[in-house]
Protein backbone atom coordinates (compact mmCIF):
# COMPACT_ATOMS: atom_id res chain seq x y z
CA UNK A 1 0.00 0.00 0.00
CA UNK A 2 1.75 3.31 -1.37
CA UNK A 3 0.16 6.60 -0.04
CA UNK A 4 1.44 9.95 -0.52
CA UNK A 5 2.01 11.72 3.05
CA UNK A 6 0.95 15.39 3.48
CA UNK A 7 1.10 17.62 6.06
CA UNK A 8 -0.54 21.28 6.08
CA UNK A 9 -2.76 23.81 7.88
CA UNK A 10 -5.73 20.90 7.70
CA UNK A 11 -3.99 19.59 10.53
CA UNK A 12 -3.57 22.06 12.74
CA UNK A 13 -7.68 22.62 12.30
CA UNK A 14 -8.67 19.05 12.67
CA UNK A 15 -6.74 19.08 15.85
CA UNK A 16 -8.02 22.47 17.25
CA UNK A 17 -11.60 20.92 16.79
CA UNK A 18 -12.98 19.93 20.55
CA UNK A 19 -12.78 16.20 21.27
CA UNK A 20 -16.08 14.72 23.12
CA UNK A 21 -16.34 15.81 26.34
CA UNK A 22 -15.64 12.96 28.55
CA UNK A 23 -13.05 12.04 25.93
CA UNK A 24 -9.16 11.14 27.53
CA UNK A 25 -7.09 10.39 24.81
CA UNK A 26 -7.47 12.42 21.64
CA UNK A 27 -5.76 10.93 18.27
CA UNK A 28 -5.96 13.82 15.63
CA UNK A 29 -4.88 13.30 11.51
CA UNK A 30 -2.65 10.43 13.05
CA UNK A 31 -0.23 9.17 10.33
CA UNK A 32 2.76 6.75 10.72
CA UNK A 33 5.11 5.65 7.82
CA UNK A 34 8.77 4.11 8.68
CA UNK A 35 9.73 4.83 5.06
CA UNK A 36 8.34 7.94 4.05
CA UNK A 37 5.74 6.50 1.19
CA UNK A 38 3.79 3.61 2.67
CA UNK A 39 1.58 4.39 5.66
CA UNK A 40 1.02 2.12 8.54
CA UNK A 41 -1.52 4.45 10.00
CA UNK A 42 -3.36 6.62 7.90
CA UNK A 43 -5.04 9.98 9.24
CA UNK A 44 -6.41 8.42 12.28
CA UNK A 45 -9.04 9.96 13.99
CA UNK A 46 -9.89 9.22 17.52
CA UNK A 47 -11.69 9.91 21.20
CA UNK A 48 -10.93 7.49 23.75
CA UNK A 49 -13.68 8.04 26.86
CA UNK A 50 -12.55 8.05 30.32
CA UNK A 51 -13.29 4.77 31.84
CA UNK A 52 -14.21 3.02 28.65
CA UNK A 53 -12.68 -0.46 28.03
CA UNK A 54 -11.77 0.13 23.85
CA UNK A 55 -10.45 -2.72 21.74
CA UNK A 56 -8.11 -2.02 18.71
CA UNK A 57 -8.96 -5.21 16.62
CA UNK A 58 -7.49 -6.45 13.76
CA UNK A 59 -5.63 -8.44 11.64
CA UNK A 60 -1.66 -8.37 11.48
CA UNK A 61 -0.26 -5.46 9.90
CA UNK A 62 -3.21 -3.51 9.99
CA UNK A 63 -2.22 -0.63 12.11
CA UNK A 64 -3.51 -1.40 15.30
CA UNK A 65 -0.74 -1.81 17.91
CA UNK A 66 1.43 0.82 15.77
CA UNK A 67 -1.12 3.19 17.12
CA UNK A 68 -1.13 1.29 20.39
CA UNK A 69 2.58 1.97 20.76
CA UNK A 70 2.40 5.74 19.36
CA UNK A 71 -0.03 6.09 22.59
CA UNK A 72 2.56 4.59 24.86
CA UNK A 73 5.23 6.51 23.74
CA UNK A 74 7.35 4.30 21.99
CA UNK A 75 6.96 5.18 18.39
CA UNK A 76 6.39 8.70 17.25
CA UNK A 77 3.65 9.69 14.83
CA UNK A 78 4.89 11.34 11.32
CA UNK A 79 1.79 13.85 11.62
CA UNK A 80 -0.59 14.89 13.66
CA UNK A 81 -1.72 15.08 17.44
CA UNK A 82 -2.34 12.91 20.12
CA UNK A 83 -3.22 14.81 23.70
CA UNK A 84 -4.15 13.12 26.83
CA UNK A 85 -6.16 14.63 29.76
CA UNK A 86 -5.97 17.93 27.42
CA UNK A 87 -2.08 17.66 27.09
CA UNK A 88 -0.41 17.36 24.10
CA UNK A 89 2.27 14.36 24.30
CA UNK A 90 3.43 13.29 21.16
CA UNK A 91 7.27 13.91 22.22
CA UNK A 92 6.68 12.94 26.09
CA UNK A 93 8.90 10.11 26.97
CA UNK A 94 6.91 6.70 27.91
CA UNK A 95 7.75 7.40 31.67
CA UNK A 96 6.47 10.66 31.93
CA UNK A 97 3.09 9.89 30.36
CA UNK A 98 1.04 8.18 33.33
CA UNK A 99 0.36 4.98 31.36
CA UNK A 100 -0.44 1.41 32.65
CA UNK A 101 1.44 -1.16 29.90
CA UNK A 102 0.96 -4.87 29.57
CA UNK A 103 2.97 -6.75 26.89
CA UNK A 104 2.05 -10.12 25.72
CA UNK A 105 5.48 -11.66 26.83
CA UNK A 106 4.59 -9.95 30.33
CA UNK A 107 8.28 -8.40 30.65
CA UNK A 108 8.46 -9.04 33.94
CA UNK A 109 12.20 -8.50 35.75
CA UNK A 110 13.29 -12.20 35.99
CA UNK A 111 15.92 -11.26 38.55
CA UNK A 112 13.76 -9.54 40.84
CA UNK A 113 10.91 -11.31 43.20
CA UNK A 114 7.23 -10.23 42.62
CA UNK A 115 7.21 -7.72 45.52
CA UNK A 116 10.08 -6.35 43.73
CA UNK A 117 8.71 -6.38 40.17
CA UNK A 118 5.34 -4.59 41.97
CA UNK A 119 7.44 -1.43 44.18
CA UNK A 120 9.75 -0.73 41.13
CA UNK A 121 7.04 1.28 39.15
CA UNK A 122 6.41 3.11 42.59
CA UNK A 123 10.26 3.64 43.16
CA UNK A 124 11.37 5.23 40.06
CA UNK A 125 8.11 7.52 40.74
CA UNK A 126 9.68 8.13 44.55
CA UNK A 127 6.69 6.96 46.73
CA UNK A 128 7.12 6.89 50.58
CA UNK A 129 8.11 3.38 51.61
CA UNK A 130 4.62 2.57 53.69
CA UNK A 131 2.75 4.41 50.53
CA UNK A 132 4.31 2.02 48.24
CA UNK A 133 3.68 -1.22 50.15
CA UNK A 134 0.10 -0.26 50.72
CA UNK A 135 -0.42 0.33 47.08
CA UNK A 136 1.16 -3.58 46.32
CA UNK A 137 -0.68 -4.82 48.60
CA UNK A 138 -4.03 -3.52 46.65
CA UNK A 139 -2.71 -4.97 43.67
CA UNK A 140 -2.14 -8.25 44.75
CA UNK A 141 -5.35 -8.75 46.16
CA UNK A 142 -6.60 -7.17 43.22
CA UNK A 143 -5.51 -9.76 41.24
CA UNK A 144 -5.33 -12.74 44.03
CA UNK A 145 -1.70 -12.76 44.19
CA UNK A 146 -1.79 -12.26 47.93
CA UNK A 147 0.97 -14.52 49.15
CA UNK A 148 3.04 -14.94 45.86
CA UNK A 149 5.18 -11.44 46.89
CA UNK A 150 8.42 -14.00 47.22
CA UNK A 151 8.06 -16.08 44.29
CA UNK A 152 10.11 -15.22 41.34
CA UNK A 153 8.71 -15.50 37.82
CA UNK A 154 9.74 -18.69 36.65
CA UNK A 155 8.25 -20.21 39.99
CA UNK A 156 4.52 -19.05 38.71
CA UNK A 157 2.36 -20.50 35.87
CA UNK A 158 1.86 -18.28 32.84
CA UNK A 159 -1.26 -16.67 33.94
CA UNK A 160 -0.19 -16.27 37.79
CA UNK A 161 2.63 -14.33 35.32
CA UNK A 162 0.06 -12.50 33.33
CA UNK A 163 -1.89 -11.20 36.56
CA UNK A 164 1.71 -10.01 38.00
CA UNK A 165 1.83 -7.80 34.72
CA UNK A 166 -1.12 -6.85 34.95
CA UNK A 167 -1.45 -5.33 39.03
CA UNK A 168 2.00 -4.29 38.09
CA UNK A 169 0.36 -1.78 35.15
CA UNK A 170 -2.13 -0.84 37.65
CA UNK A 171 -0.18 -0.43 40.88
CA UNK A 172 0.49 3.10 40.58
CA UNK A 173 -3.28 4.39 39.59
CA UNK A 174 -2.59 5.51 36.24
CA UNK A 175 -5.38 6.88 34.03
CA UNK A 176 -4.74 4.81 31.16
CA UNK A 177 -3.79 1.11 30.93
CA UNK A 178 -2.84 -0.17 27.75
CA UNK A 179 -2.47 -3.78 26.95
CA UNK A 180 -0.77 -5.10 23.77
CA UNK A 181 -2.26 -8.85 23.13
CA UNK A 182 -1.60 -9.87 26.99
CA UNK A 183 -3.48 -13.01 26.75
CA UNK A 184 -2.34 -14.45 23.58
CA UNK A 185 0.60 -16.84 25.11
CA UNK A 186 -1.91 -18.34 27.59
CA UNK A 187 -4.13 -21.46 26.72
CA UNK A 188 -8.39 -21.67 25.65
CA UNK A 189 -9.42 -22.18 29.13
CA UNK A 190 -7.24 -20.22 31.11
CA UNK A 191 -7.33 -17.38 28.50
CA UNK A 192 -11.07 -17.03 28.49
CA UNK A 193 -10.96 -17.20 32.97
CA UNK A 194 -8.44 -13.72 32.01
CA UNK A 195 -10.80 -12.07 29.87
CA UNK A 196 -13.83 -11.91 32.57
CA UNK A 197 -11.31 -11.47 35.40
CA UNK A 198 -9.50 -8.10 33.63
CA UNK A 199 -13.15 -7.20 32.48
CA UNK A 200 -13.90 -7.05 36.37
CA UNK A 201 -11.08 -5.67 37.83
CA UNK A 202 -11.74 -2.79 34.66
CA UNK A 203 -15.09 -2.14 36.22
CA UNK A 204 -14.43 -2.26 39.68
CA UNK A 205 -11.53 0.06 39.07
CA UNK A 206 -13.20 2.47 36.58
CA UNK A 207 -9.83 3.42 34.98
CA UNK A 208 -9.64 3.68 30.98
CA UNK A 209 -8.55 0.31 29.05
CA UNK A 210 -7.32 0.40 25.95
CA UNK A 211 -6.69 -3.30 24.80
CA UNK A 212 -4.98 -4.68 21.17
CA UNK A 213 -6.17 -8.04 20.04
CA UNK A 214 -6.36 -10.01 16.37
CA UNK A 215 -9.06 -12.61 18.20
CA UNK A 216 -12.81 -10.92 17.63
CA UNK A 217 -14.83 -13.06 20.17
CA UNK A 218 -11.52 -11.66 22.59
CA UNK A 219 -12.59 -8.86 21.71
CA UNK A 220 -16.60 -8.88 21.75
CA UNK A 221 -16.49 -10.68 25.20
CA UNK A 222 -14.20 -7.35 27.03
CA UNK A 223 -15.08 -4.49 25.37
CA UNK A 224 -17.56 -1.17 25.63
CA UNK A 225 -16.03 -0.54 22.39
CA UNK A 226 -14.30 -2.22 19.02
CA UNK A 227 -12.38 -0.10 16.74
CA UNK A 228 -12.07 -2.33 13.85
CA UNK A 229 -8.62 -1.88 11.74
CA UNK A 230 -7.89 -2.40 8.04
CA UNK A 231 -4.81 -1.30 6.27
CA UNK A 232 -4.36 1.56 8.71
CA UNK A 233 -7.39 2.70 8.65
CA UNK A 234 -10.05 2.43 11.52
CA UNK A 235 -13.24 0.89 9.40
CA UNK A 236 -15.63 1.21 11.44
CA UNK A 237 -15.77 1.65 15.57
CA UNK A 238 -19.08 0.61 17.63
CA UNK A 239 -20.40 -1.09 20.75
CA UNK A 240 -19.90 -5.25 20.04
CA UNK A 241 -23.72 -5.61 18.84
CA UNK A 242 -23.68 -2.76 16.76
CA UNK A 243 -20.39 -4.30 14.88
CA UNK A 244 -21.75 -7.83 14.54
CA UNK A 245 -25.58 -6.54 13.86
CA UNK A 246 -24.70 -3.60 12.05
CA UNK A 247 -21.34 -3.70 9.84
CA UNK A 248 -20.12 -1.13 8.26
CA UNK A 249 -18.81 -2.68 4.85
CA UNK A 250 -17.70 -6.25 3.61
CA UNK A 251 -14.76 -6.17 5.56
CA UNK A 252 -15.82 -5.92 8.83
CA UNK A 253 -18.94 -8.21 8.10
CA UNK A 254 -16.32 -10.98 7.66
CA UNK A 255 -14.15 -10.25 10.27
CA UNK A 256 -16.09 -9.83 13.25
CA UNK A 257 -17.91 -12.98 13.68
CA UNK A 258 -18.87 -15.58 11.20
CA UNK A 259 -20.75 -14.68 8.55
CA UNK A 260 -22.24 -15.91 4.70
CA UNK A 261 -21.61 -13.48 1.67
CA UNK A 262 -23.13 -13.91 -1.54
CA UNK A 263 -22.18 -11.90 -4.78
CA UNK A 264 -25.14 -10.24 -6.58
CA UNK A 265 -25.76 -7.10 -8.44
CA UNK A 266 -28.24 -4.88 -7.04
CA UNK A 267 -31.44 -3.95 -8.73
CA UNK A 268 -32.56 -0.66 -7.19
CA UNK A 269 -33.54 0.45 -3.95
CA UNK A 270 -36.86 0.40 -2.40
CA UNK A 271 -37.03 2.70 0.68
CA UNK A 272 -34.19 1.15 3.40
CA UNK A 273 -34.43 -2.15 1.28
CA UNK A 274 -32.31 -3.51 -1.60
CA UNK A 275 -33.29 -5.67 -4.18
CA UNK A 276 -30.59 -7.75 -5.19
CA UNK A 277 -29.78 -9.97 -8.49
CA UNK A 278 -28.08 -13.41 -7.59
CA UNK A 279 -25.66 -15.19 -9.50
CA UNK A 280 -28.28 -18.17 -9.95
CA UNK A 281 -30.92 -15.09 -11.21
CA UNK A 282 -32.78 -15.84 -7.69
CA UNK A 283 -33.35 -12.17 -6.60
CA UNK A 284 -33.29 -11.32 -2.93
CA UNK A 285 -34.39 -8.19 -0.39
CA UNK A 286 -31.94 -6.71 2.01
CA UNK A 287 -31.45 -4.18 4.42
CA UNK A 288 -28.94 -1.52 2.41
CA UNK A 289 -25.61 -0.88 3.59
CA UNK A 290 -23.05 0.83 1.91
CA UNK A 291 -23.95 -1.19 -1.29
CA UNK A 292 -24.29 1.50 -4.53
CA UNK A 293 -27.33 1.98 -6.94
CA UNK A 294 -28.75 -0.26 -9.56
CA UNK A 295 -26.46 -1.97 -11.85
CA UNK A 296 -23.54 -2.35 -9.19
CA UNK A 297 -21.81 -5.02 -7.74
CA UNK A 298 -23.23 -5.68 -3.96
CA UNK A 299 -22.44 -8.52 -1.06
CA UNK A 300 -25.49 -10.16 0.52
CA UNK A 301 -24.42 -10.54 4.20
CA UNK A 302 -26.05 -12.69 6.81
CA UNK A 303 -24.99 -14.66 9.85
CA UNK A 304 -25.24 -18.48 10.23
CA UNK A 305 -27.09 -18.47 13.40
CA UNK A 306 -30.18 -16.13 11.00
CA UNK A 307 -30.59 -18.30 8.13
CA UNK A 308 -33.47 -21.05 8.78
CA UNK A 309 -34.92 -23.68 6.78
CA UNK A 310 -37.79 -22.49 4.15
CA UNK A 311 -41.26 -23.53 5.99
CA UNK A 312 -44.85 -23.38 4.65
CA UNK A 313 -45.83 -20.15 5.50
CA UNK A 314 -42.23 -18.64 4.62
CA UNK A 315 -42.79 -16.23 1.06
CA UNK A 316 -41.46 -17.48 -1.86
CA UNK A 317 -39.76 -13.68 -2.08
CA UNK A 318 -37.48 -15.12 1.05
CA UNK A 319 -36.71 -18.66 -0.16
CA UNK A 320 -33.27 -19.39 -1.78
CA UNK A 321 -32.85 -23.37 -3.19
CA UNK A 322 -29.56 -24.86 -1.63
CA UNK A 323 -27.51 -27.79 -1.32
CA UNK A 324 -26.48 -29.62 1.53
CA UNK A 325 -23.00 -30.72 1.55
CA UNK A 326 -22.05 -31.45 5.03
CA UNK A 327 -23.58 -32.11 8.36
CA UNK A 328 -22.32 -31.23 11.77
CA UNK A 329 -23.21 -32.39 15.03
CA UNK A 330 -22.06 -30.42 17.97
CA UNK A 331 -24.29 -31.35 21.11
CA UNK A 332 -26.40 -28.78 21.64
CA UNK A 333 -26.47 -27.46 18.10
CA UNK A 334 -26.08 -28.76 14.35
CA UNK A 335 -24.26 -26.69 11.49
CA UNK A 336 -25.12 -27.13 7.87
CA UNK A 337 -22.80 -26.32 4.95
CA UNK A 338 -24.10 -25.92 1.91
CA UNK A 339 -24.08 -24.36 -1.26
CA UNK A 340 -26.16 -21.84 -2.05
CA UNK A 341 -25.80 -20.04 -5.53
CA UNK A 342 -22.08 -19.18 -6.34
CA UNK A 343 -21.19 -20.13 -2.32
CA UNK A 344 -19.74 -23.17 -1.62
CA UNK A 345 -19.15 -22.51 2.00
CA UNK A 346 -22.53 -21.68 3.36
CA UNK A 347 -23.12 -22.25 6.31
CA UNK A 348 -26.23 -22.70 8.64
CA UNK A 349 -26.10 -23.11 12.54
CA UNK A 350 -29.62 -23.69 14.68
CA UNK A 351 -30.03 -25.78 18.25
CA UNK A 352 -30.77 -29.18 17.82
CA UNK A 353 -33.99 -28.51 19.66
CA UNK A 354 -35.58 -26.07 16.94
CA UNK A 355 -34.90 -28.84 14.50
CA UNK A 356 -37.56 -31.65 13.59
CA UNK A 357 -35.59 -32.77 11.55
CA UNK A 358 -31.75 -32.55 9.86
CA UNK A 359 -31.28 -32.30 6.42
CA UNK A 360 -28.49 -35.11 5.25
CA UNK A 361 -25.47 -34.62 2.85
CA UNK A 362 -26.76 -34.04 -0.74
CA UNK A 363 -30.11 -33.08 -0.11
CA UNK A 364 -31.81 -30.29 -2.05
CA UNK A 365 -33.61 -27.86 0.33
CA UNK A 366 -34.61 -24.20 0.44
CA UNK A 367 -33.39 -21.94 2.85
CA UNK A 368 -35.52 -18.88 4.65
CA UNK A 369 -33.58 -15.25 4.11
CA UNK A 370 -35.82 -12.78 6.13
CA UNK A 371 -34.94 -9.18 4.64
CA UNK A 372 -34.58 -7.87 7.99
CA UNK A 373 -31.36 -10.03 8.16
CA UNK A 374 -30.14 -9.72 5.82
CA UNK A 375 -27.42 -6.76 4.56
CA UNK A 376 -26.29 -5.48 1.24
CA UNK A 377 -22.83 -3.97 1.32
CA UNK A 378 -20.32 -3.16 -1.41
CA UNK A 379 -17.42 -5.91 -2.05
CA UNK A 380 -14.02 -5.37 -0.52
CA UNK A 381 -11.93 -3.02 -2.74
CA UNK A 382 -9.09 -4.63 -4.28
CA UNK A 383 -5.33 -4.39 -2.32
Amino acid sequence: MHRDIFVDDRVAARAATAPEADALVSMRAIQKSYDGRSLIVANLDLDIRRGEFLTLLGPSGSGKTTCLMMLAGFETPTSGEIRLAGKIINRLPPHKRDIGMVFQNYALFPHMTVLENMRFPLTVRKLPRAGIDAKVKRALDMVQLAGFEHRYPQQLSGGQQQRVALARALVFDPQLVLMDEPLGALDKQLREHMQLEIKHIHQSLGATFVFVTHDQSEALTMSDRIAVFDRGVIQQIDTPANLYENPANAFVASFIGENNALAGTVLGRDGELSSVRLSTGACVLARTGDAGGAGQPAIVSIRPERVRLARDATPLAWRVPARVTEQIYLGDHIRLRMTVADCDNFTMKTPISKLDRCPCAGEQIELELAPEHLLALAPNPAP
